[in-house]
């Protein structure tokens, strides 16, 4: 598949305005993204980052481009779920990782929870480091969102990927943290300068709402 540089965006401006008037040819459009609008790191992506781990690639803006086209037509929070979890759910690593990317500016305030919990339950740095970004730092309750970094480090995810870490590390994260740091050198395996540097991190004993909706 070719790489492009930046979006086709005389396509891109042709397909939002078919969703707008027919929003039964997102899954096809959305599926077909990355080859008719533009694949590869995106303005803020380079080579360093090649699977979007911490900065979206231009198929994840394409797509997002196209579900904003969409949510003024796609009804409440709950409908336009459903055509979200169908997307995800039917779609590729990388058409997961949209979706879940696109979830903050899509107006849906927590009824799209499910999904990143989905993400969560794999070991698929992009769809958890996805996860815990924007969308999941303002709605995955405090126990949820603490076992979320604790896969991160697991599975490898740059912390910097976690939306809010500064604002939410507590000392139970910390604690956590220890326990992973403290099973890795007892089996003899390396501690993450990432581990290191949370558990050497400040935290606050602020109370975090358990939900935003």
């Amino acid at each position: 598949m070719t790489t492009t540089t930046t979006l086709n965006t005389e396509r891109l401006t042709e397909q939002r305005a078919r969703v707008r008037t027919d929003p039964g040819v997102l899954p096809v459009l959305f599926a077909a993204a990355a080859r008719t609008l533009g694949r590869g790191p995106g303005p803020t992506t380079g080579e360093e980052d090649p699977d979007g781990l911490l900065h979206a690639r231009l198929e994840d803006l394409g797509r997002r481009e196209l579900l904003l086209a969409w949510r003024p037509v796609a009804g409440s929070p709950e409908q336009a779920v459903e055509v979200l979890a169908d997307l995800y759910h039917h779609g590729d690593s990388d058409e997961r990782r949209a979706v879940l990317r696109a979830l903050p500016d899509l107006d849906l305030g927590a009824a799209a929870l499910d999904l990143v919990r989905d993400a969560l339950r794999t070991n698929d740095t992009r769809l958890v480091a996805a996860a815990v970004g924007p969308y999941g730092g303002a709605h995955l309750p405090e126990p949820e969102w603490r076992h979320a970094v604790l896969k991160c480090l697991f599975v490898g995810v740059p912390l910097a990927a976690v939306d809010g870490l500064d604002e939410r590390t507590d000392p139970e994260l910390v604690r956590m943290a220890a326990g992973l740091a403290a099973e890795r050198e007892a089996a003899g395996r390396v501690v993450s300068e990432d581990t290191r540097r949370l558990l050497s991190a400040p935290t606050t004993s602020g109370s975090i709402p358990s939900e935003k909706e």
